[in-house]
């Protein structure tokens, strides 16, 4: 398991710098949505609210709000974890400046979880 947690913070860490995709914007879409990061979350890890995975979370939380643009945290879990991840994301986040808006996916019981951090850009 701590394998899992370090392997976590390493793709946090290498994750930090923003990752150019395509822009594949239709007509129809109106917005553009880029991935900062995203990651597993392990369900062992989860299941015993690991202090580690708390921080990585919590550091998600950090860099969504560190952003320039608006941001949108996905969390996909099963809706009992929800309270957990979000408490541990918003540890993240200052009191001031732009607030990231999260969203909770429920998943189900055979789902992988995981987190995403997005920025939003207006489409055309």
């Amino acid at each position: 398991m701590t394998r899992v947690v370090l392997l976590l913070a390493v793709m946090f860490v290498t994750g930090c710098a923003q990752l150019q995709q395509p822009n594949t914007a239709q007509a129809e879409k109106p917005a553009v949505s880029n991935v900062i990061m995203k990651f597993d979350i392990p369900a062992d890890a989860l299941g015993a609210r690991d202090p580690q995975l708390t921080a990585v979370l919590a550091k998600a939380g950090a860099l969504a709000a560190a952003q320039k643009q608006p941001t949108v945290i996905r969390t996909t879990a099963l809706g009992q974890d929800f309270k957990y991840i979000n408490q541990a994301i918003w540890r993240g986040v200052p009191q001031q400046g732009l607030k990231p808006t999260l969203e909770n996916l429920t998943s189900g019981a055979n789902q992988t979880y995981s987190v995403s951090i997005e920025t939003l850009h207006a489409g055309s």
